[in-house]
């Protein structure tokens, strides 16, 4: 009988040693996802503080990235070979996408404010319930597209003057490109090069990012200030690798649609940074559109 009790009170504190653990993970899970959202939320910063045009700070931004992951990975003895032919295609193609994405989100910042960009990429989440059932070769619900109308009357709203030579419209409209370009990406990346971890991902497509943007750059690397290249590397560094590194660590205690519905709070810790570094206030209607398509995102995160 003592042997019977001693058995489960045994089996009780393991128990809840282990569902301390969990919790413990799951706490630490989330203050690192919080931390690399606040630190991608950085890279609006260096659109502005970096004056450079947006494919020159993406060129360096991407191959320093790269360069950090691939020290990363040796350290840890990381393998970062991938498996079949077609996957260096796919892979080649992700990298394009995103320096598309990069380029034109940096773009949209330089040309209005760090909020009207930041607001705008964040259209991707419902480009991608919508975009994604017809990859598959479904209809996309009828939920999601009144979400889509949702983030059409926020984008609206974001844009007091349409004409192109206005910059919240330029901003807007070079956003909208990168939330597309983003979400093609995305699309890819989930249903054909999944088995790879985000690190491997990333190291492939910064690579790749950087050389196609490179032949672009108008700036020769020789005749970029000490300061300069000391900011690219903060943003390749703290804003690129060890955000995207804590994200898909994060992912290992805690459910994508955790991580999604978190995320969905990048753009509002990046109006915060602009208002406090760069004294960017944004306007009545900027919060607004900005409060719809935040909302709309983080209800489609929600969801998935």
């Amino acid at each position: 009988m003592h042997g019977m009790w001693l058995h489960a009170r045994d089996r009780l504190t393991r128990a809840t040693i282990m569902n301390s653990a969990q919790q413990l993970s799951k706490r630490t899970g989330l203050a690192g996802l919080h931390i690399a959202n606040i630190l991608l939320a950085g890279t609006g910063l260096f659109a502005k503080l970096i004056d450079l045009p947006a494919v020159d700070i993406i060129s360096r931004r991407c191959l320093l990235a790269a360069a950090f992951l691939l020290l990363l990975g040796m350290a840890l003895k990381r393998r970062f070979v991938l498996d079949r032919g077609p996957e260096w295609l796919l892979m080649l193609l992700c990298g394009l996408l995103m320096c598309v994405h990069w380029v034109t989100y940096f773009h949209a910042m330089q040309v209005s404010t760090v909020a009207i960009g930041m607001i705008a990429l964040y259209t991707y989440p419902v480009m991608s319930v919508l975009l994604e059932p017809l990859w598959q070769g479904e209809r996309p619900r009828r939920l999601d597209v009144l979400c889509a109308l949702l983030v059409l009357a926020g984008v609206y709203l974001l844009v007091p003057d349409f004409s192109f030579g206005s910059g919240a419209a330029a901003g807007v409209f070079w956003g909208l490109v990168s939330a597309a370009a983003f979400t093609l990406r995305n699309i890819v990346q989930r249903n054909y090069l999944g088995v790879y971890r985000g690190d491997t991902a990333m190291l492939y497509q910064c690579l790749i990012a950087g050389l196609a943007a490179w032949p672009f750059a108008r700036q020769a690397s020789s005749a970029l200030s000490p300061a300069v290249w000391l900011q690219l590397a903060l943003l390749a560094l703290v804003c690129t690798a060890v955000p995207h590194s804590m994200f898909a660590g994060a992912l290992r205690s805690l459910t994508a649609k955790t991580a999604g519905l978190i995320s969905c709070l990048m753009p509002v810790y990046g109006v915060a940074l602009a208002w406090l570094v760069l004294g960017e206030v944004p306007s009545g209607a900027t919060i607004c559109g900005g409060l719809i398509i935040v909302a709309a995102a983080a209800f489609e995160s929600g969801r998935a």
